[in-house]
């Protein structure tokens, strides 16, 4: 009895385990986690007095239940077009390891809960800013994935959205600096979309989605879309030293980075590599991590 006991135990805790383990992929946990990121960049690059840790913890905990409730609504409404791609076959939807109205269930408990944490634990702009990124996401730009390519330009702008919810949790108001980050990060989601979309192209068409902004796919057109925008994420970098926000020092390494950025750009245009729009991709990671911690410390 008693070795019985232990092994329906074990598989207990075996069995909630992977249950967690399904909800963070629901949620893409560690893209939440990079989104959070960027809200908080945006809060302390705002911040004149040093952080207020409540509002702090709140902006970051209700940006991540946003963030993972519109991920997870995601994956519920593309159950049926993930299994069909290899990126996306074992996800917790795809393969009915979460059930639909257990995933539903969470995501709104999620979503509602993000949402009065920055309304209420923060202000009323900062919670009505998070619940119009999780309807752009969720329930706009999502449906038209299979549409029309078009779709990532409406995705982009609540993607754009994280860095000034973290401005206007601190300002609570939308002013200059506020759409600098905004516009900044909005431009940036382009080279960066499209070099991921670039890489699995063939994995997204199995399901039907055409991601790249050309309907030849990988082509040249495709490529210079892409190298347009990383051009134009420069005047963002000099704007926030034009209205005072941040030093030279920071200004110039920003500039430095985007060059860099833009040559990678630049590599996939010319060659059409795969290999170029990895290294355009692994760069757009580090971008913004990068440039968000140099503008922290000139600040300070």
């Amino acid at each position: 009895m008693q070795e019985k006991a232990i092994a329906i135990k074990a598989s207990a805790t075996y069995s909630l385990g992977y249950r967690l383990k399904d909800y963070a992929q629901l949620m893409k946990f560690r893209l939440s986690l990079s989104v959070v990121f960027s809200s908080a960049m945006g809060y302390l690059l705002a911040s004149k007095n040093g952080i207020v840790w409540p509002d702090f913890i709140n902006l970051c905990l209700g940006g991540l239940f946003i963030v993972g409730a519109s991920n997870g609504i995601n994956q519920i409404i593309e159950r049926n077009y993930d299994k069909l791609m290899t990126r996306t076959e074992n996800r917790p939807m795809a393969t009915h390891r979460l059930g639909l109205l257990e995933a539903g269930i969470f995501c709104t408990i999620l979503g509602v809960a993000g949402v009065l944490i920055l309304g209420l634990g923060l202000n009323k702009l900062t919670g009505f800013l998070g619940l119009l990124s999780l309807i752009g996401y969720a329930f706009i730009y999502t449906p038209l994935k299979r549409v029309t390519s078009w779709s990532v330009h409406v995705g982009a702008f609540p993607g754009a959205t994280s860095p000034m919810i973290g401005w206007v949790a601190y300002t609570g108001t939308i002013d200059t600096g506020a759409i600098i980050l905004f516009v900044f990060q909005l431009v940036w989601q382009f080279p960066h979309f499209w070099s991921i979309a670039w890489i699995l192209n063939d994995d997204y068409l199995k399901a039907g989605y055409n991601m790249l902004p050309s309907k030849g796919g990988r082509n040249k057109n495709s490529a210079l879309q892409s190298l347009l925008f990383a051009i134009a994420l420069l005047p963002s970098c000099f704007a926030m030293y034009y209205f005072n926000y941040v030093g030279i020092f920071s200004t110039l390494l920003a500039a430095v980075v985007t060059l860099y950025f833009i040559y990678t750009a630049f590599a996939l245009y010319r060659t059409l590599a795969i290999k170029e729009a990895k290294r355009l991709m692994f760069t757009s990671f580090f971008y913004f991590p990068v440039i968000f911690i140099a503008f922290l410390i000139d600040k300070i």
